[in-house]
């Protein structure tokens, strides 16, 4: 199959080059630079980041050193907890794009939603955080805007709004699912981003993935990557080895049949990272 049949459009007709290359863990500096520069140079064209991995600055500088043109790569960053709200969200926008040394960016999305253990008026607070981001968006500086973490609860109200959300990056892989906020973001056209596929490498020695892997000659992660992309869902798989990010983009030469997906889909829960979005403390 061809690269081509992975990029997915998001339901403005923006187009998302998939997988995606995710940089969390990627410390900023020389490790980030080197993993976005091997990571470009082996054929991925979209990059995700956030200010808490606090490697924007690095990121930015490996995406100029790489001479291609801006219009092809597709760049994510994210909002952090601590500016939630509509003036604050403004400004960390503006600080994200200054870091970056870009005059925009493909995706924003913010982080984690506010819950109720963390604030009573945890709706009202995603609200008004979205507000600054449809604002982000209507002026051009974001090509595309969504969320991240979150569940049906906190989707619901947005889903009011004048505009929705594009995309939800949530935790998907193997044994973790989430089927009811995946069926919710396809139901109203939101595209599922997939943080951590290959469950920070839980996944891998998992006995029926690494059987599957072994029928079709491939590795655990890219049987993962491969499964993700077939599910309708981009995976963000994240690396600083050079070979571990070639290995994770070649995943074009075949096809998990029906029965296999279905097989694994069908796997027992395992793997997940236990952050709940809705009790979680940042």
């Amino acid at each position: 199959m061809n690269s081509s049949e992975f990029i997915f459009s998001l339901y403005n007709g923006v187009k998302m080059p998939a997988p995606g290359f995710g940089t969390w863990r990627a410390s900023k500096g020389l490790q980030a630079e080197n993993a976005v520069s091997d990571a470009l140079e082996s054929g991925y064209r979209h990059i995700d980041t956030a200010a808490a991995y606090q490697n924007e600055e690095s990121i930015g500088k490996s995406i100029k050193q790489s001479e291609i043109p801006r219009e092809e790569i597709f760049v994510t960053s994210k909002l952090w907890t601590t500016n939630r709200g509509y003036s604050k969200a403004l400004s960390a926008f503006d600080e994200t794009l200054n870091r970056l040394g870009l005059d925009y960016l493909d995706l924003y999305l913010i982080h984690w939603p506010a819950n109720h253990v963390t604030n009573e008026n945890w709706d009202e607070i995603n609200l008004d955080t979205w507000k600054a981001l449809e604002k982000l968006y209507t002026d051009g500086k974001v090509r595309a805007i969504g969320v991240s973490n979150f569940m049906t609860k906190h989707l619901n109200s947005l889903l009011k709004s004048s505009i929705i959300p594009m995309v939800n990056q949530i935790e998907y892989h193997p044994g973790f699912m989430q089927q009811d906020v995946v069926n919710l973001c396809k139901e109203n056209n939101i595209l599922v981003e997939a943080w951590s596929p290959l469950g920070a490498g839980r996944v891998l020695d998992n006995p029926d993935i690494k059987i599957i892997a072994d029928k079709y000659g491939k590795s655990a992660a890219q049987i993962c990557i491969r499964w993700c992309l077939q599910n309708g869902v981009c995976p963000l798989p994240k690396s600083v080895n050079k070979s571990r990010i070639v290995q994770n983009i070649d995943v074009f030469d075949f096809e998990i049949s029906g029965p296999d997906m279905e097989y694994i889909n069908n796997l027992s829960t395992f793997g997940e990272s236990g952050h709940n979005p809705d009790t979680i403390v940042l």
